[in-house]
């Protein structure tokens, strides 16, 4: 027997092996067909692709979250949440209606619970950002914990950098997470005067060679700080100049982050210290002061949702997906990098035909020229099924936000794609208030100031050239 044949019936027993595997996950029949003809007709490649892309790791978590849910303090703040809930569960699903359905969809999904005792800002690009953060964390008294998918050693970068040493240095208990691809570039001499001055400094799955590996696909897209335990913020801006509007390669930068004070707090706590457990390996040691007693009267109803490899469903897309759905009257969706799955993209367009008015609001120019031609490749079908498109033209519009109707919004680090929906680590708050829903809707027409509405009839007449590039830039969406 030759070399090439032990080459070949290999290729062909690895190929069945991981072929079994696929099947027996019972799968979408087009996924599984398409991973199975890959693997047995491109020799090794074939293989590597479903490594690298093709793993169902929600069957296969990366951590599990036991151990931080099980501690007695966090249980008892649950069950504190549980009790509110159950006293006015009747009224608050009365005044919801049919987006009292988004609520049960995250509890059920991510045991996350509606929360009422909560005062909340929404935040506009990164100046006034930047500026609530630090004050934040100038006014901690016992932890800062910071969690960010991009950290650049730039203007903004240093200057929370100084923040977070100096609170460490007054004896304040401060952890900072970044993502290791997403802040690839940051160097030992950015990390090491914060780790001398007793910030304690964890990477999120550091990788040797990010395009070699499946980690390089579960990244830790959460943008989150939180504040003795009282003041969080969560939402679409990083730790860079950019987002600032301070690059020198200067693009005008949109984005919306959210300031939440009360009780939510604490469910943003819950998924910062899971994180935490996860990159240290270690269950962390809880005390009151993480979970301390709420003393805002405010009434805003909201809910964290998160979703990632560490849970069992696809949360954020679920309520995302029910959320489009229960709108009767208007849908307005502002997203950097819209590539969804064939159930959110059939969502959008069911509800524009059945007559709600569904306004989405896109970038003319992204930061990726493949990622824009992926995203332009679904205007016509958004077109043809009655929604309105947008294409920002002031800069780049990074914001990541929905409001259903006149009660419910979202604002988070997820997009309307697969990646978020499917692969990274996201975090959103569901805003079941009006005057939140009011302001985002107030910010969505300001923007729209700055938007070309797309006409389909203009649109059909773009060169082939483009077209096919677009639909080339589709078929490789679900890696975006």
């Amino acid at each position: 027997m030759s070399l090439t044949d032990v080459l070949v019936v290999t290729h062909y027993l690895i190929a069945t092996i991981f072929s079994l595997t696929v099947l027996l996950e019972n799968r979408n029949p087009m996924k599984t067909m398409g991973f199975v003809l890959v693997m047995y007709f491109i020799p090794v490649i074939g293989v590597g692709i479903y490594l690298l892309f093709g793993q169902n790791y929600r069957k296969h978590k990366l951590f599990s979250r036991k151990g931080v849910r099980d501690n007695v303090l966090v249980r008892a703040w649950e069950e504190e949440m549980m009790g509110v809930i159950k006293e006015v569960d009747e009224l608050a699903s009365n005044l919801l209606e049919e987006k009292w359905k988004v609520v049960n969809v995250i509890r059920n999904s991510d045991k996350s619970l509606l929360t009422f005792r909560n005062k909340a800002k929404v935040l506009q690009n990164g100046k006034e950002t930047f500026e609530e953060i630090l004050a934040a964390i100038e006014s901690a008294n016992h932890h800062v914990h910071v969690e960010y998918y991009i950290v650049e050693d730039d203007a903004i970068g240093r200057k929370f950098s100084e923040a977070l040493i100096q609170k460490a240095k007054e004896g304040v208990q401060v952890r900072f997470i970044y993502d290791d691809v997403g802040s690839s570039g940051l160097k030992k001499k950015f990390l090491k005067p914060m780790v001398d001055a007793g910030v304690e400094v964890r990477p999120f799955m550091p990788v040797l060679f990010p395009l070699l590996t499946s980690r390089a696909n579960f990244r830790d897209h959460r943008k989150i700080v939180i504040v003795d335990g009282k003041v969080g913020f969560l939402g679409g801006i990083n730790l860079a100049a950019r987002y600032a509007n301070l690059s020198d390669d200067f693009v005008y930068w949109r984005d919306t982050h959210f300031k939440i004070e009360g009780d939510a707090v604490k469910s943003l706590q819950l998924n910062f210290l899971l994180m935490w457990k996860f990159v240290t390996d270690q269950t962390p040691e809880i005390s009151s002061a993480y979970f301390p007693k709420t003393e805002i009267d405010d009434i805003c109803m909201m809910q964290i949702a998160a979703s990632g490899p560490d849970s069992d469903r696809a949360t954020i897309m679920s309520a995302f997906f029910t959320a489009i759905n229960s709108a009767r009257e208007e849908i307005r969706i502002t997203t950097p990098y819209f590539i969804p799955n064939d159930e959110m993209l059939m969502a959008i367009q069911t509800a524009a035909l059945s007559g709600v008015d569904v306004k989405v609001i896109l970038p003319a120019k992204s930061d990726s020229r493949l990622v824009q031609s992926a995203v332009m490749s679904y205007v016509r079908e958004l077109l043809e099924s009655g929604v309105k498109v947008y294409l920002y033209k002031k800069g780049f519009v990074h914001a990541k936000t929905m409001t259903i109707d006149d009660r419910l919004c979202t604002i988070g680090t997820a997009n309307m794609d697969y990646r978020s929906f499917d692969i990274n680590f996201e975090i959103n708050a569901m805003v079941y208030d009006e005057d939140i829903t009011s302001r985002l809707r107030s910010d969505f027409n300001a923007d729209l100031e700055e938007c070309i509405e797309v006409k389909l009839e203009r649109w059909e007449k773009r060169r082939l050239r483009r077209r096919l590039a677009e639909s080339l830039a589709r078929l490789v969406a679900p890696l975006l």
